[in-house]
């Protein structure tokens, strides 16, 4: 036992939409213990609903607070699972991106000295200005048209920070702040990303942006990987560079652990932080993806990704700093309605059971007669479009309701077809060695993993090692920054992929003339002003 205890352990945390997650894993990556904290179950006192509080004319918020005492509790369950934090030698983080969480002023103060003695949430109260703006906010159009104009259009933006302007992103939502609510603007000590947040709870002072985090804000030239004077101009006063801090390369050592921790739970005062980073890129990170492999990740939103060698500006989705050192950069696609909308429409068509949603699946046929289905239950990222649900027939015309198994299959074959149609638009290329790797919460469901293995007419993998990436990848990230800059070399281990899903020989030819009409269909949808 008490050579046990003198192994290398990294400890990861994933700060997603809804719920926190931690995991403890060895110096072979080999998962050792986990925990977790449902928003919603959990927490049920800041009334929540799939992390989040909805507010008007698109406003999707979520207060910090929420995420420090799930921290709280997580780190008590990581106890109770009999982790030993001696044995840490790093952590490091994922959060949900585009997050803003604005820390009132003499904040960084109350980092400094907290006192081991009490929980997190209940010293941190009185530090944040306002709720956090997420993600899923897309109350912003009016402050990214007047971003997008201030430095030249949608396409230079792009061009600059990697993204024309979205709804989500950080830029538009401090540009909004600034404009509508000054005093709380003025009196902002620090802005961070949820994932810079994360940092600083356990570094005890305000942590730096990352680059890779920090490039999908709207504000970072990703090819100088500095703030874009322009942006910044456009979206805040001369302040605002010193609110956000200088960013930093994601395989950053920003230092030690905070003494809070050291005294409350036994981590060495020598437990090296990482830089945390956003989830996609954190679960780049966790994939290891090698050369013709996509990562699919299938979680609140659903994205596509891969590392890239240099940087083009996107005609939709964006490219992002890479978060390791192997891809200087990396391309996303993010659609907002992934597992939530899949989840709400089970409960519309079944109830709560995935296997009564899957019992519809199979008793309809691939191509499903030619029903087709464009299902947005939030407004959509990619493309642009405004909430509303849209059916067709194999004619073409347009219906309000059809049966629920034709449902349940154009509900989960029209989001293949999105990711496939989009994917290709931005220049990604399939051939004969590529495969898809599925990731996140719903890469469990296997009938959903076989429409995509068939709209994509290539097979789908699987890690063995553990099913949420970005989480996996952020202990990862923890080692291996750790082992390069201490010199120490760590075992390590290679993902182990299992093949989940392949596609059926004639699956091309089903599925190549719906990509068609999904390609026509969307083109008919509403777009997001």
């Amino acid at each position: 036992m008490i050579e046990e205890n003198k192994n290398k352990t990294f400890l990861g945390f994933d700060f997603s939409t809804q719920r926190l997650k931690a995991i403890v894993i060895s110096e072979d990556y080999k998962v050792i213990q986990e925990a977790d904290v449902e928003f919603d179950v959990d927490l049920p006192e800041f009334r929540t609903s799939g992390g989040v509080v909805k507010g008007e004319c698109g406003e999707v918020t979520a207060p910090p607070l929420l995420w420090v005492k799930a921290l709280d509790m997580v780190m008590d369950r990581l106890i109770v699972a009999g982790v030993d934090f001696s044995t840490i030698e790093a952590l490091s983080g994922a959060a949900q991106q585009h997050g803003s969480v604005w820390w009132a002023k003499g904040s960084e103060e109350r980092l400094k000295s907290l006192s081991s003695e009490d929980f997190l949430h209940s010293q941190l109260a009185s530090t944040f200005m306002a709720n956090s703006p997420v993600w899923m906010d897309s109350s912003t159009s009016a402050d990214c048209r007047a971003l997008e104009e201030a430095v030249g259009g949608p396409e230079e933006l792009a061009k600059i920070t990697g993204s024309r302007a979205y709804e989500r992103f950080t830029g538009a939502q401090i540009r909004k702040m600034f404009r509508t609510r000054p005093r709380t603007y003025s009196a902002t000590e620090r802005i961070s990303l949820v994932s810079s947040f994360a940092c600083s709870l356990f570094l005890g002072r305000y942590a730096p942006i990352d680059l890779a985090d920090g490039s999908g804000m709207n504000l970072l030239d990703i090819h100088t990987k500095k703030w874009c004077e322009q942006a910044l101009k456009a979206c805040g006063n001369e302040h605002l560079a010193t609110k956000l801090g200088s960013p930093v390369p994601s395989a950053t050592v920003v230092g030690n652990i905070s003494q809070y921790f050291v005294k409350r739970y036994g981590f060495t005062s020598d437990c090296a932080v990482i830089a945390f980073t956003g989830d996609n890129c954190s679960a780049l990170a966790g994939l290891r993806l090698r050369s013709g492999c996509v990562g699919l990740s299938l979680g609140t939103s659903d994205t596509l990704l891969l590392g890239l060698q240099e940087a083009r500006a996107p005609p939709a989705g964006h490219i992002l700093v890479g978060p390791t050192t192997d891809a200087p950069y990396m391309a996303l696609l993010c659609f907002s309605n992934g597992s939530l909308t899949r989840q709400n429409h089970r409960d519309r068509l079944v109830g709560t059971s995935w296997d009564a949603f899957n019992e519809l699946l199979r008793s309809t046929v691939r191509g499903n007669m030619g029903y087709m289905g464009i299902y947005y239950d939030t407004a959509e990222i990619v493309p642009r479009a405004v909430a509303g649900k849209w059916v067709w027939d194999s004619n073409g015309r347009s219906l309000d309701k059809c049966a629920p198994q034709f449902e349940a299959r154009a509900l989960l074959e029209g989001q293949a077809l999105a990711r496939r149609a989009h994917a290709e638009d931005m220049g990604f290329r399939l051939d004969s060695r590529s495969h898809l790797v599925a990731t996140g919460g719903a890469s469990v469901n296997k009938e959903l993993l076989q429409i995509f293995a068939d709209v994509f007419h290539t097979p789908v993998y699987v890690q063995e090692e553990h099913a949420n990436a970005a989480l996996l990848g952020a202990a990862i990230r923890a080692a291996e920054v750790w082992s390069a800059h201490t010199g120490t070399k760590l075992t390590g281990s290679e993902p182990t992929l299992s093949p989940v899903a392949n596609p059926y020989p004639d699956s091309e030819v089903i599925y190549t003339p719906m990509l068609q009409r999904y390609r026509q269909y969307v083109e008919t949808i509403p777009k997001l002003q």
